[in-house]
């Protein structure tokens, strides 16, 4: 699925998402049936497409991200590729189940500039166990030249089974 309008940023209603796959949360945020979460504020970036395993965002860093050298801050990198990585995990979940970072770990391919345009922030499951989801992540331009990669590892938790 993709879709390139921003949903509106809020707290989902526990309630409302109980019993909803992580993919059908992540189709609903990206169709704007559900909101943003609040960080979305902060960083915008937009859903773009979403599948079982993998996600893509898209988003244009402006000069509020700039370091004193004039380049993105690594810490916007940082966090786009966690929030891929992580909602990559998520379109994997089982209703009910929840995840958290184990580790996360970025490599800086080359910097992000102001002239750089709007980038593809795309997070891919490599492998998903009983109990952790390795995923990898990538920011981009739209002809593919590389900025930075990442790798993280999430466990699952199913807040049901305690």
């Amino acid at each position: 699925m993709t879709q390139d309008a921003t949903p509106a940023i809020g707290i989902a209603d526990p309630d409302e998402i109980a019993d909803l796959s992580g993919l059908e949360i992540i189709a609903r945020i990206g169709t704007g049936a559900l909101p943003m979460p609040p960080m979305a504020a902060v960083l915008p970036m937009r859903p773009h497409a979403w599948e079982l395993g993998a996600v893509e965002f898209r988003a244009t860093p402006s000069a509020r991200f700039f370091n004193p050298m004039g380049s993105v801050h690594g810490g916007w990198a940082m966090t786009m590729l966690d929030t891929a990585m992580g909602v990559a995990a998520h379109t994997t979940l089982k209703p009910g189940q929840t995840y958290a970072s184990l580790d996360t770990s970025v490599r800086f391919v080359r910097p992000i500039m102001g002239k750089t345009g709007e980038l593809r922030i795309l997070g891919s499951v490599q492998s998903r166990g009983r109990r952790v989801i390795t995923v990898n992540g990538r920011i981009e331009n739209e002809s593919g030249k590389l900025f930075a990669l990442g790798t993280s590892a999430c466990q699952i938790t199913d807040p049901r089974s305690r």
